[in-house]
């Protein structure tokens, strides 16, 4: 997936806590805007190049990110930042295009393919192989780049010295844009239209020359049904396997810089890469979503050229700059959510642990009882729930990008779910890892889907979400093997329901909140299932954290950023048992450094569905991208519609193309995808 670029100043430095070092004087840069890598196969890989202008008499380590966001418009004010500050203080930086995607030539067909892979090892080998490199290469990444960060690094390259990937995972089936927990992710069309729009932009004349109109011909017609193809492998496949490190952490053997934010799905993988990679290791969990720490929504963000030029200058070029004899985890511990603090920064304050898994948390079990959740068993009645397919209008996307899309207050979903309270907190607490339950229940239907939420009442009455896990039950052995279920046959399920930290005030309480589903986040099961929970056999834990009685210092300065809602505007309407949820984003323009104006909007979605009703619903969404610049004018319409019956999905898959005005390629295709115990 892609994240959004914005608010690009840099806070003020600083001294590295005990280490005394202190960021390189600044140098003058060289920019070099356009570089071609051929690969083995005659491919041209394009991109550009910042190097500190002294590097033909004093060589120097270089850093790769290689993604397919058009380095040369949509990323441009990133990959120009970046590629300055690296280069000022003495570090290179590569930003190359992936194939098929920019301006570099040959087709990219889908995520992570392997030859994405075999490219990144050239890459990397030529850059270090040029005459003004020491040879030590770094790769950074957010995102899809994080991905390919992770992904390159498991190939083990041997120049490949040091990474830092960010808001990525290592494990694509359970941890990415597709599947939730085993069910249908809403966010496997949203992202499926965007990449539909990477796979297809055209290249830029005034790089690829007089053969753009061809190359993009040639992308157009390349450009499968993404969205079927990710719905038909709905198991975790040989296709999710290729490119999950969760697989084998010894595959990566150069030591690893981890960053994620709470507000962000893909933090998740932290811990797991915190405890799997055998590398050196460190991570840092700050208080914002799918972005990068200097840009930090919703805040505070931090300093982050500081730490990032210190992590590189410790690898690639052999200082001692103090970073491995700090904390492995520092990270932020909130003490409210972000749209409980809304339109503020989140409250709380950086904290750290030495080793991850951490000797100062200890888990804690609870149980469920007629007086709620209790530190011992009590007497629990067998409760059940009746899917209506609306529980999770609160919760309505897995990677919110504004504030609008973040979950809200809870109250209107906890009252149609089974609820467990724990009574108010007499004193403050802290929370950090992964909650876990432990149930008990029986679905009337072979298919059924059990959603959990941990939640945060407030003495007002509030509740907001701490922390949520879904499962298809059908995937409740694993999720590379699916069995239907035996209705009424009741069945234990272990549930993990994601890495948080969050500090509890007293008066404040916790609640467990047990549903068939969330909707829109998810779709629904085929046919309404009722679910019977057995309270005596459950039981929630808690990672419950003892500080430390001295905190260590942070090092890297945090940054104050505006307020900002985020664009996207999410609206709601409930008439006569139909729900429906719209995501709409503006209709915006920017122009590029290089002149380009790039305008479109969305994906711009519609979910709606009707009460008791699971295969009356439908998903639709609509992106449209423009590039602008002369008589260069270019235009992309994307859209998807996905319906249901009993049996089978119903995916419909448009792409339209204008060139000044006129169409160049149109395209609808209509997919039928079998409904494999989803």
């Amino acid at each position: 997936m892609g994240a959004g670029v914005a608010g690009l100043a840099l806070g003020p430095r600083a001294l590295a806590a005990g280490a005394g070092w202190a960021l390189p004087a600044a140098g003058a840069v060289n920019h070099i805007e356009v570089v071609r890598i051929t690969m083995a196969d005659g491919t041209s890989l394009c991109g550009q190049m910042w190097l500190p202008a002294d590097m033909a008499t004093r060589p120097a380590p270089v850093v790769l990110e290689y993604i397919p966001y058009r380095t040369r418009d949509a990323y441009g004010a990133a990959d120009a930042h970046w590629g300055e500050v690296l280069a000022r203080h003495g570090i290179g930086y590569a930003r190359i295009d992936i194939r098929g995607s920019g301006d570099s030539e040959g087709l990219l067909r889908d995520e992570y393919l392997a030859s994405e892979q075999d490219d990144a090892v050239q890459i990397i080998a030529w850059l270090a192989a040029q005459s003004w490199c020491n040879g030590a290469v770094g790769m950074r990444g957010i995102s899809w780049g994080g991905f390919s960060t992770l992904q390159t690094a498991m190939r083990q390259p041997p120049a490949l010295k040091a990474i830092m990937p960010m808001a990525c995972s290592d494990r694509r089936y359970t941890d990415d844009a597709h599947y939730v927990g085993g069910c249908l992710g809403l966010t496997n069309f949203k992202w499926g239209v965007n990449f539909k729009g990477v796979m297809a932009g055209p290249p830029d004349p005034a790089i690829a020359g007089p053969a753009w109109r061809q190359m993009w011909q040639q992308r157009l017609e390349a450009s499968p049904p993404i969205i079927a193809r990710w719905t038909e492998h709905n198991r975790e496949d040989d296709y999710w396997r290729h490119g999950s490190l969760a697989f084998d952490y010894a595959a990566i053997n150069c030591p690893a810089y981890v960053v994620g934010g709470w507000a962000d799905a893909y933090v998740h993988s932290v811990p797991r890469l915190l405890a799997g990679l055998t590398c050196p290791k460190k991570a840092l969990v700050g208080p914002w979503g799918h972005t990068y720490p200097w840009v930090g929504g919703p805040g505070p963000a931090v300093d982050w050229a500081f730490e990032e030029i210190r992590w590189w200058s410790h690898w690639l070029r052999g200082e001692a700059t103090g970073i491995m004899d700090e904390p492995m985890l520092r990270y932020f511990c909130p003490e409210a959510t972000p749209s409980e603090s809304a339109p503020g920064p989140t409250p709380g304050q950086w904290t750290a642990e030495s080793a991850w898994p951490s000797p100062n948390v200890r888990p804690l079990a609870l149980y469920l009882t007629d007086a709620g959740l209790a530190a011992a068993p009590g007497p629990g009645s067998v409760r059940q729930h009746r899917s209506d397919n609306t529980v999770g209008l609160q919760t309505p996307e897995w990677v919110p990008f504004g504030q609008q899309e973040m979950p809200g207050d809870q109250r209107r979903d906890d009252a149609l779910s089974i609820t467990y309270d724990l009574p108010p907190a007499t004193a403050a607490s802290e929370l950090l890892g992964v909650p876990r339950v432990r149930l008990r229940l029986a679905a009337d239907k072979p298919v059924a889907q059990l959603a959990v939420r941990l939640c945060k009442v407030l003495p007002d009455g509030t509740s907001w979400r701490l922390a949520y896990g879904l499962l298809n039950l059908t995937h409740h052995a694993g999720h590379g093997a699916p069995q239907a279920l035996v209705p009424g046959q009741p069945i234990d399920v272990s549930l993990d329901l994601g890495f948080i930290a969050h500090r509890l005030k007293a008066g404040e309480k916790l609640r467990l909140a047990i549903s068939e589903g969330l909707w829109p986040l998810v779709w629904p099961s085929p046919e309404s299932p009722v679910l019977t929970l057995y309270p005596e056999a459950c039981q929630l834990i808690l990672p419950v954290r003892t500080p430390p009685v001295v905190a260590p210092a942070m090092p890297i300065q945090s940054v104050a950023i505006p307020p900002d809602a985020g664009d996207v505007i999410v609206t709601t309407s409930d008439v006569d048992d139909q729900v429906t949820i719209t995501g709409t984003w503006p209709d915006k323009q920017r122009r590029c450094a290089n002149g380009t104006i790039l305008s479109g909007f969305g994906p711009n979605t519609v979910a709606r569905i009707t009460r008791g009703v699971p295969n009356g619903g439908i998903w639709s969404g609509q992106r449209v991208s423009r590039y602008q610049r002369g008589d260069w004018n270019c235009e992309l319409h994307i859209g998807f519609v996905l319906r249901s019956t009993k049996r089978r999905f119903l995916i419909e898959e448009s792409l339209t193309a204008r060139q000044d005005g006129e169409v160049v390629f149109s395209r609808t295709t209509h997919s039928i995808v079998p409904r494999t115990l989803l």
